[in-house]
């Protein structure tokens, strides 16, 4: 199972970059679950005229995730590697800085089925997400966004995972 996280990592990260995008999120979920999420955007497309929606963009990221659960003395951990295409739109301005909405929907695959005290029907799960992303400046964005792992029912049981998370990623 870790070969196989491991060859989809290399494999993202050795695609042809347009537009490349580091990210890192603090990751909060439900109880005790806290985590880090390193994310890596190597391609964005503009998309000038979306039906319905206009003016928007789509990035594809890939990430891996490292979540904790417990007290230090006895706690549970778990890696997951996420692919995810996430469309983004700017709906206004704060502080003269463009404010966005992002949605997503992609694949991740866990290294644990079991974890936080649930089980949670199979390694392989689909990653949700609806934030807000804050332009800080040309090369920086601030976002929070919620986050949702479950495997759509394909397996039972099925009873997700929720988290809240605060990124902040950098152009270079």
């Amino acid at each position: 199972m870790k070969k196989v996280l491991l060859a989809v990592v290399v494999l993202l990260l050795s695609l042809q970059a347009q537009a490349q995008v580091a990210a890192v999120d603090l990751v909060k979920g439900e109880a005790d679950v806290l985590g880090i999420r390193l994310g890596y955007r190597p391609t964005e497309w503009h998309l000038a005229t979306v039906p319905v929606l206009g003016d928007a963009q789509l990035y594809l990221e890939v990430s891996a995730n490292l979540w904790r659960y417990g007290e230090d003395a006895e706690y549970d951990s778990n890696l997951a590697v996420a692919l995810s295409p996430v469309l983004v739109k700017q709906f206004s301005t704060l502080y003269n800085r463009a404010l966005f909405w992002e949605f997503g929907i992609g694949l991740s695959l866990l290294d644990k089925q079991r974890f936080a005290g649930k089980d949670l029907g199979s390694h392989y799960q689909f990653e949700d997400r609806i934030g807000l992303i804050w332009q800080l400046h040309h090369k920086a964005q601030l976002a929070l966004r919620y986050m949702h792992y479950s495997n759509a029912g394909l397996q039972k049981p099925n009873p997700g995972l929720d988290f809240i998370a605060l990124s902040y990623a950098y152009r270079f």
